[in-house]
């Protein structure tokens, strides 16, 4: 009895086994009857053990395969900034069960950078993000070929990572508390085919963020230090413009709305940057002592903005995030 090499067996994979004697092993293996039964050899067809696992090509396709006809060619057109927003789902009725602090949680803004960070760290094609409230919008650089631009793909993948960062991450944020029932998110897919386009974009989304911010700011306020019930505080801010809820708040509880946060004016913006941080490293000398030596070395993480990016300034301290217009 001996071995066939794996070279001889592909040569000859119709084999007869009373003629060859042959003992397979891994990874070959016969195909069929055992060799003996009763004293006689029977014949089998030698195959590697990976066909066991794996259809030939001519048997991959069947009669219903046509139903991938009906899927919808969602390719995102190539040289636009591929745009991801995320909205959360029936947040008020959230915010209200975990009792978010009115008018604005730092826990759980911190929690919406982070699980947003935890999508830009997965998907480095993303060049810019900004969330403001229960939004977060991504932003794709116009050369990526993540997914093959498939818009289904992009948005699918972003809502799931943006979800489950913000259960995992949740006690990190809030602690104790308990997580009542699991947040949902809905996403949509934008192109804009330029860096005006795309700046354009961004500046409406955080000029909503100061419109919001600013009444919720001033009706919160009317509510809790002002006695009003939310229904008077409603009444009383109708028709206001921004120059009288600004009034509101400095005449009537002496509050300027210029020094409030940066985080809940402006909200957040990522981006990607470099930055040195020093570090110890143990060293072995000459004469076999070993000493701490400091060494310092750039790292490329997600940073988090609470600035103004309407206006030049931002863009003009990082004109590495958008791409030349003429690429």
């Amino acid at each position: 009895m001996f071995v066939a090499s794996a070279a001889s067996l592909r040569q000859n994979s119709l084999t007869d086994c009373k003629q060859t004697n042959v003992c397979v092993r891994s990874p070959l293996m016969l195909i069929g009857k055992a060799c003996r039964f009763g004293g006689r050899f029977r014949c089998g067809v030698l195959r590697p053990l990976a066909c066991l696992f794996t259809a030939p090509s001519n048997m991959a396709k069947s009669k219903f395969e046509y139903v991938r006809n009906f899927e919808t060619d969602d390719t995102c057109l190539r040289n636009c900034y591929i745009v991801v927003r995320l909205d959360g789902r029936n947040f008020h009725k959230f915010a209200e069960q975990h009792e978010f602090t009115k008018p604005n949680d730092n826990r759980a803004l911190g929690l919406m950078s982070q699980s947003a960070r935890s999508v830009m760290e997965q998907l480095e094609d993303i060049v810019i993000a900004y969330g403001q409230s229960d939004e977060f919008s991504f932003v794709f650089k116009r050369t990526s070929t993540w997914f093959k631009r498939r818009a289904s793909k992009l948005m699918t993948h972003v809502a799931s990572q943006f979800s489950s960062s913000y259960v995992f991450y949740w006690k990190e944020f809030f602690g104790e508390q308990p997580l009542l029932y699991p947040p949902g998110f809905d996403g949509r897919v934008v192109l804009y085919p330029s860096n005006h386009n795309l700046r354009d974009y961004l500046s409406w989304r955080q000029a909503d963020c100061h419109i919001n911010n600013l009444y919720n700011t001033v009706f919160w306020t009317l509510v809790q230090k002002g006695g009003l019930t939310t229904a008077q505080a409603e009444d009383r801010l109708k028709g206001t413009l921004a120059s009288d809820k600004n009034e509101i708040l400095f005449s009537e509880f002496d509050i300027n709305y210029n020094t409030e946060p940066a985080l809940h004016r402006k909200g957040t913006t990522l981006i990607w940057e470099k930055r040195d941080e020093t570090v110890l490293k143990r060293i072995k000398l000459l004469n076999e002592e070993e000493k701490d030596v400091a060494v310092t070395r750039s790292r490329r993480g997600v940073q988090a903005h609470h600035c103004d990016i309407i206006g030049e300034q931002f863009w003009e301290e990082h004109p590495d995030v958008l791409e030349d217009d003429n690429c």
